[in-house]
């Protein structure tokens, strides 16, 4: 019996050992040791700051409960007792977490280097694990990474780790980094190559050793990725970490030694690109706004207001497009303009006018009030006549009647402004004990604060003067030079690299969708979210016309948003579910074709061909386009959404056949548009015989 039982605990042993490695572990940096949100974060976690209203560490633990990790570690830098007390209370920490354990660790750390060599000597991870940043906002469904991470470890033990990071716009408003990063990135195994960080004051010259240049046939310089920080990693990134003590940061230290040392230790990291889901990082003031706005307009779904992601939390969706709570009290003459969100309990008084902005709970906005873009967080009064645009109001600060609160001021906790208080652009206060008393210059007559100053050596990243809204480059900023360290070698191998196409290319389309303008971005975002979470197609529509109005846009503007989202929700269940072509666009304009009759029939047949270019256009970009357009159009007309009559027009259209792409997408549909066109003729002689008879 003795052996047997020891067989027996042998086996289950190694099962548990097989379990343990397979289980999913995450490492939480609820603080990146950084003052970008300063001086908000000298009071508060920077994790616990509110964003649309919520916490911004219940986004990071939103996204690891879906992503399927069991253990959670989570890391604290300042104000550790605030982080811990509220974990230890959170929906995190009931029985029915999703979570098998969540781990709150301290440590004597001043960088996140000194995090992961703590965290190494713990041993508490065992296998695959991911390491995110507390500020993360994402809907991206991580196994389709996870299998490609595991399936590279296992072929070779020296890849250890992936990035993710997201296809966007060169240097967009998300982007929370200062620096302006470059990945080099080998196109066909996905490895990163190199990386290289620059001021936006700089040259962007890179200085690319001769090995990579004559390694590699094909090389992709890409500055459009926003990096997540989200990674996959091996244990052994932990003990590189320890290996290198002098790395302090995740990109600027660690990646780059880890890529530059290749030759030394062999280790390889890759990257998984992002093209269409929402991620993104709340790293910095300006980044806030954007990421704000992002929730509000369902470019991040199913992270919306409504979601409630806190159990006592009921906000719901109004016609008017506003994200209210229980309780809010609106005067019958004040205005509330879409895309603005209400707090639990908040008053607005008569006259008052808010546009464009997140009230939290609890506030008192007085009468003939004006607030614009801006920010006002819990437990705050703003007086009447007050007028308040592009700002941050924290926690139970007071404005007195009377006041102007311009673009890019900050007001931290317990601020208060005597009537007629004038606070100029980008000015920061705080009540934080300092050498100065209250200014009364800066906070009037009764008030209490002083301004904040940034001391120079903390590199905090100072806020534009005009605003919060972060202020994009141009679109045609590049990689200018790549300057070898070798000479004459290193430049014929750069010329090779110059011939060759996606070298060259540094920003990328994403997949068909036109950078015209920001209403097309966020709409097609937003239909193919909800599309792809089956919502009913009243409620997308609902939610399309909220953005319409909020930004007005044109009717062609919403036909081509709806083109192109039903076009890429045809795509996606083509290959997740690897249906053919057929049955993917009959499930979705099943689902979903009342989208295409509402806002195509009222405007008759011109509208209608114009949504069947349009969709051939997207279409023409799509690696299934030509098989997707021959059923797109069959299951059209079969469901009697469009007739014969446009079919007939749209083929006939010279935009059908505009360039060789769009020939080319269209050559399948022929028999189909040639089978309508006998039809007719055949029921027209039919006609004709019978009015003969």
């Amino acid at each position: 019996m003795g052996p047997k039982g020891q067989k027996s605990a042998t086996g289950k042993s190694k099962a548990a050992d097989e379990d343990r490695e397979e289980s999913l572990q995450a490492v939480v940096l609820a603080d990146t040791f950084e003052t970008r949100f300063a001086p908000f974060s000298l009071e508060r976690p920077r994790c616990l700051l509110p964003l649309a209203n919520v916490p911004l560490i219940e986004y990071t633990l939103e996204y690891l409960a879906n992503a399927g990790a069991q253990d959670v570690f989570i890391y604290a830098g300042s104000h550790t007792d605030q982080v811990e007390s509220y974990i230890a209370t959170s929906k995190w920490k009931l029985s029915t977490s999703p979570f098998k354990t969540v781990v709150f660790l301290k440590a004597q750390a001043a960088s996140v280097g000194d995090v992961m060599r703590d965290l190494d000597s713990k041993n508490f991870i065992t296998g695959d694990f991911l390491a995110v940043s507390g500020d993360i906002v994402s809907n991206f469904p991580i196994e389709g990474a996870l299998a490609k991470h595991r399936s590279r470890r296992q072929k070779n033990k020296n890849a250890i780790m992936t990035m993710l990071l997201r296809e966007t716009d060169p240097r967009p408003e998300g982007d929370s980094t200062p620096a302006f990063p470059v990945f080099v990135i080998e196109p066909s195994t996905e490895r990163c190559l190199w990386y290289q960080e620059f001021s936006e004051r700089k040259s962007t010259d890179i200085s690319l050793e001769d090995e990579i240049l004559s390694a590699h046939k094909e090389i992709d310089l890409r500055q459009d990725l926003l990096d997540c920080r989200i990674d996959i990693c091996t244990p052994d990134v932990l003990s590189l970490w320890t290996d290198n003590f002098d790395n302090q940061s995740p990109r600027k230290d660690f990646l780059f030694g880890v890529l530059k040392d290749y030759e030394l230790n062999g280790k390889t990291i890759h990257v998984h690109i992002i093209e269409d889901h929402y991620s993104s990082r709340a790293g910095n003031l300006q980044a806030y706004t954007a990421v704000s706005r992002d929730i509000k307009s369902g470019l991040a779904y199913p992270l919306k207001p409504d979601t409630n992601l806190l159990p006592n939390y009921t906000y719901q969706l109004r016609s008017s497009g506003v994200y209210q709570e229980n309780g809010v009290i609106l005067a019958r003459s004040c205005t509330v303009g879409s895309e603005s969100i209400l707090g639990l309990d908040t008053s607005i008084g008569d006259r008052s006018t808010v546009s464009n902005s997140i009230i939290g709970r609890r506030c008192l906005i007085g009468k003939n009030v004006t607030i614009e873009n801006a920010y006002i967080w819990d437990d705050s009064v703003i007086g009447d006549g007050s007028r308040v645009e592009g700002c941050i109001i924290a926690n139970e600060v007071v404005v007195g009647e009377d006041c102007n609160i311009e673009a890019g001021s900050l007001l931290s906790y317990g601020v208060r402004l005597g009537k007629g208080t004038h606070v100029a652009r980008g000015t920061s206060l705080t009540t934080i004990p300092s050498t100065t008393e209250d200014d009364e210059s800066r906070v009037g007559k009764g008030g209490h604060g002083h301004v904040y100053v940034e001391d120079d050596e903390t590199g905090h990243e100072h806020l534009s003067s005009s605003s919060l809204f972060y202020e994009a480059p141009s679109a045609t900023s590049s990689v200018s030079s790549l300057v070898s360290e070798a000479s004459s070698t290193s430049a014929g191998a750069l010329a090779e690299h110059e011939n060759g196409s996606r070298s060259q290319s540094f920003s990328t389309s994403i997949d068909g969708e036109d950078s015209l303008d920001s209403f097309h971005s966020e709409a097609v975002a937003s239909v193919f979210a909800r599309m792809q979470f089956n919502t009913e197609p009243e409620d997308v529509r609902v939610e399309l016309m909220g953005l319409r109005f909020s930004n007005n846009a044109t009717e062609y503007q919403v036909r081509k948003a709806i083109a192109v989202a039903l076009m890429k929700h045809i795509q996606s269940l083509l290959e997740s579910k690897t249906s053919a072509a057929d049955v993917a666009v009959k499930e979705a304009l099943g689902r979903y074709k009342t989208l295409v009759q509402r806002e195509n029939e009222d405007a008759g047949l011109e509208s209608q061909v114009e949504f069947m270019v349009l969709a051939q256009q997207d279409l023409a970009r799509r690696r299934d386009g030509e098989r997707i357009l021959v059923f797109l159009a069959r299951q059209l007309y079969e469901d009697e959404v469009f007739g014969e009559d446009v079919f007939e027009d749209w083929w006939n259209d010279p935009r059908s056949s505009a360039d060789e792409d769009m020939e080319k997408v269209r050559v399948s549909t022929k028999p189909f548009i040639d089978w309508l066109a006998t039809a007719e003729e055949e029921e027209s002689e039919s006609d004709s015989e019978a009015t003969l008879n």
